[in-house]
């Protein structure tokens, strides 16, 4: 029976599926992500960190379903956007989920297709904030979110996923390799580069304020891409079991890889290094998911286990302009590199029988007689990593020149770090944490010179000047054994 509650086109084991995919996509970011990123670095940046990744899911949605949206999967504009326009009427929520460029429909309703396209627009822009931790201008961050967004996100989504020129020439990308992670790798290494570096003393000691806490988020970006490459046939299809089951030998085989390198080269398993070589493991596999067999998945793995260990640990530290660049988190190495790779790879090692099973019309990869896909896959990143270069300079200029807003934060703001920013700490060591710096009542100075651990003067305003450091020399942070495993920059 065709009703609204109970429409011939809707299978309700295709919609519990996507919605529950969407839902563990979007706990990638928020909390595993505002976890993570509160957790890897140093405690006077924690909330900043965090408040960065919250704000980017909250911004992104409004547009998203106001114009962007449209933009990646609505009707065709140009060969690599669509028309933009809202998606928020009832009658378009619930109607049958349709993409009008490539033709493609699915058994749920509309609301549910731009809810699970939205939280990978979402986590995009949140992973690209990693690059940019411990020295953005907040208030640049809020203007470049919905801006980079609508101009380089929606296009390489529509590039690939809604019809576009890519897709037409049968570039594969499973879910995501080149347009999330190829494009928040190079963007945000490209952003990082125009913000401009932290303090020379929170590069040269930037340790982790809480391990654990990054475990835990770590933890839940694991989990959560059994939704995140699970999600991407639509439906609750054999597929979709192929992806999951080849997601998580793939990562489990980069996080041992990383950490057996960890291992010979260093003398000693890093947590943060098993945690890099995690998520390298979850990029690289994400354009491939279900079209390549499992063993192809363990290959996968142990080249992203190795080749951005080999860009972060030895080139990053080498080469002068990765040392130039402050990407706080290694987002180049972990995301663009990492993307790269397994984006090649499923060119070589696409089976026909995944590609089927995906509903696409590619003859598999190189394994398969098909050398031609190793070649698309090669055209398809650079195009990804060209319009990222081009697009977030050129967004990033506009706020700086045209918007007269500065990309970095001023340098009393990177003193003191969470409290001159947002008048809020992460951690209080005193009392019950009562302190109200909006209300003017307490000041606070940075006692070590970078503002990690701080004296209170009740009754002094925050304007006043604050008294001399002590030791404005000291080292509160000693040697860790992360040390030589975590990406530093300089």
């Amino acid at each position: 029976m065709n009703n609204a509650t109970d429409p011939e086109w809707l299978n309700s084991g295709d919609n519990a599926w996507q919605l529950t995919a969407a839902s563990l996509v979007g706990l990638q970011s928020v909390p595993g992500l505002v976890v993570l990123y509160a957790g890897i670095v140093k405690k006077k940046w924690a909330i900043n960190s965090a408040f960065m990744a919250f704000y980017a899911f909250a911004a992104t949605l409004i547009t998203w379903v106001v114009w962007a949206y449209k933009v990646g999967f609505g009707k065709q504009m140009l060969p690599f956007a669509g028309v933009p326009g809202p998606i928020i009427a009832m009658d378009d929520e619930l109607k049958q989920a349709l993409m009008p460029t490539s033709g493609l429909t699915a058994r749920f309703p509309m609301a549910t297709m731009v809810y699970f396209q939205f939280v990978f627009a979402a986590i995009t822009v949140v992973i690209m904030a990693g690059a940019f931790l411990g020295r953005m201008n907040f208030t640049a961050w809020m203007i470049f979110v919905p801006l980079w967004i609508t101009f380089s996100y929606s296009v390489g989504a529509f590039s690939l996923w809604g019809g576009g020129f890519l897709a037409a020439r049968g570039v594969i990308d499973y879910s995501g390799g080149y347009v999330i992670h190829v494009s928040s790798g190079t963007a945000g290494f490209v952003g990082a580069a125009w913000i401009g570096k932290r303090l020379p003393k929170d590069r040269e000691d930037f340790q982790p304020n809480n391990i654990l806490m990054v475990l835990v988020g770590a933890g839940i970006l694991w989990i959560g891409w059994n939704g995140f490459n699970g999600g991407d046939p639509y439906a609750a299809s054999p597929d979709a079991g192929a992806a999951v089951l080849n997601t998580n030998i793939a990562t489990a085989m980069s996080t041992l890889v990383w950490t057996i390198l960890d291992i010979i080269f260093f003398g000693k398993p890093s947590v943060i290094g098993a945690v890099q070589g995690m998520i390298t493991g979850l990029v690289a596999i994400t354009p491939a998911a279900g079209v390549v067999a499992g063993w192809g998945a363990i290959i996968i793995g142990a080249c992203s286990g190795s080749l951005p260990w080999l860009t972060m640990m030895k080139l990053g530290k080498r080469v002068p302009y990765f040392r130039d660049v402050d990407d706080v988190l290694g987002v180049f190495h972990t995301h663009m590199v990492a993307g790269c790779t397994g984006g090649f790879l499923v060119g070589i090692f696409a089976t026909k029988e995944g590609c089927a099973a995906f509903n696409i019309t590619n003859a598999g990869g190189a394994i398969e007689g098909n050398g031609k896909q190793v070649w698309l896959q090669i055209v398809g990143a650079l195009f990804i990593i060209g319009w990222n270069i081009v697009w977030t300079s050129l967004i990033m200029c506009f706020i700086k020149y045209v918007c007269r807003i500065p990309l970095r934060m001023s340098e009393e703001q990177l003193l003191v770090g969470d409290d001159s920013i947002h008048g809020e700490e992460a951690y209080a060591f005193f009392g019950d944490g009562q302190r109200s710096l909006l209300n003017g009542d307490l000041g606070r100075y940075p006692t070590n010179g970078d503002g990690e651990l701080g004296g209170v003067i009740v009754g002094q305003s925050v304007g006043e000047s604050y008294p001399a450091s002590p030791n404005p020399n000291k080292d509160s942070h000693p040697g860790s054994p992360i040390t030589d495993t975590y990406p530093k920059t300089d």
